[in-house]
């Protein structure tokens, strides 16, 4: 069942968010990992006005997930491959001089029964502090990363972050803020979902749900289903009827003011097979806008290559291959489930959530405070 509305680790830097300094430095180095199901993902960045850049990131494949469904346990192969990744991250923090960083891990760990196992195995081979947050964390992280593509005419808000092992959707409402503080009202919800007490124009998250599961996690249940076809049908299906709990507005609302916001490997991969793209380009996918019409013509074009094409595919490549289809299975059931056509694609989550709730903690963005 869906992980509905929960409540709310060393040698380096501590993981953790630590007051804010006296006075912050507008140039200081922040860093931000993100440990999921199956990649480990970092960015080092600096505050640049309201937004920052990126002066450094690395991803690598670790598998978290492999095999967790059947054993309940992250496999040593793995926490290797987990210690490995950390070994490069710690070094380009220290040739970046960072200053302040958070450190996460997220689905993977927290179902593990040896999760906790696999944070100490990171400290004391390289004396990085992991911590383990909870599902509403992650889907506040998500959506403050998406703050900057929130339409100014938008008046409820979906933002759905298909991970590895879960999928977080956030329902917010912000019909009643001002149109020009309708981003800076999604950013400020990096301090928690509930803003009565904000001074400031609130966004009021109505409904939000965790679902477990995720493009590694729905692959490994339909696993043994003959056929792309079918397992896709299957997939999308059972993913739906996951949704069941999630009614934010009984009565349903119109197409008009509504806008989602998709961010994931799945969206943007889609998106780079949409516009045809031979290399990816973040700044061509991050922020495009997709019908559904064009979403179910890049589906249907994946079904059609099967296994062999979509590996060949340098949109898609060997890597996610295996993890596409599931991907997009998730992906049309929510596009069948709201009242839009239309999917803003993100390329962004869980990392740059993390800088943008440092940063504003510290009061290093122009435009704040957030």
């Amino acid at each position: 069942m869906p992980a509905k509305r929960p409540t709310g680790a060393g040698a380096f830097p501590k993981a953790v968010e630590p007051p804010a300094p006296p006075v912050a430095d507008p140039v200081a180095t922040y860093a931000a990992l993100d440990l999921g199901t199956n990649s480990c993902r970092m960015l080092v960045a600096q505050p640049k006005g309201s937004q920052f850049h990126v002066i450094d990131s690395f991803s690598k494949s670790v598998q978290l997930g492999h095999g967790l469904e059947a054993s309940g346990r992250i496999s040593r192969a793995s926490m290797g491959r987990t210690v490995q990744a950390m070994r490069i991250c710690r070094k380009k923090f220290q040739k970046h001089r960072v200053e302040r960083m958070r450190l996460v891990a997220t689905e993977a760990c927290r179902r593990a029964e040896n999760g906790v196992e696999l944070i100490e195995a990171v400290r004391r081979e390289t004396g990085l502090e992991l911590e383990i947050i909870q599902p509403e964390e992650e889907a506040r992280l998500a959506v403050v990363s998406c703050a900057p593509l929130v339409s100014t005419r938008t008046e409820q808000l979906l933002v759905v972050d298909i991970g590895g092992g879960s999928t977080e959707l956030v329902w917010i409402d912000i019909s009643r803020v001002p149109r020009s503080e309708r981003p800076k009202a999604i950013m400020r919800l990096h301090k928690g979902f509930v803003t009565e007490n904000s001074p400031f124009p609130a966004a009021k998250v109505v409904d939000w749900i965790s679902i477990p599961l995720g493009v590694a996690t729905l692959r490994d249940q339909f696993r043994d289903v003959k056929g792309d076809g079918a397992r896709f049908a299957l997939m999308s299906c059972y993913f739906e009827d996951m949704l069941a709990e999630f009614t934010p507005y009984e009565a349903g609302v119109g197409r008009e003011g509504f806008q989602i916001i998709g961010t994931s490997g799945t969206v943007t991969t889609v998106a780079a097979s949409h516009l045809g793209l031979r290399r990816y380009d973040r700044n061509k996918v991050d922020g495009l806008r997709m019908t559904s019409a064009q979403i179910d013509a890049v589906i249907r074009g994946y079904l059609i290559m099967g296994d062999a094409g979509r590996r060949a595919d340098p949109r898609i490549g060997r890597d996610r291959q295996a993890l596409i289809m599931s991907g997009a299975a998730i992906l049309q059931a929510l596009m069948r489930a709201w009242p839009t056509d239309r999917l803003s694609v993100a390329d962004r989550g869980l990392r740059e959530g993390l800088l943008y709730a440092q940063m504003s903690a510290d009061g290093v963005l122009e435009d704040g405070p957030f």
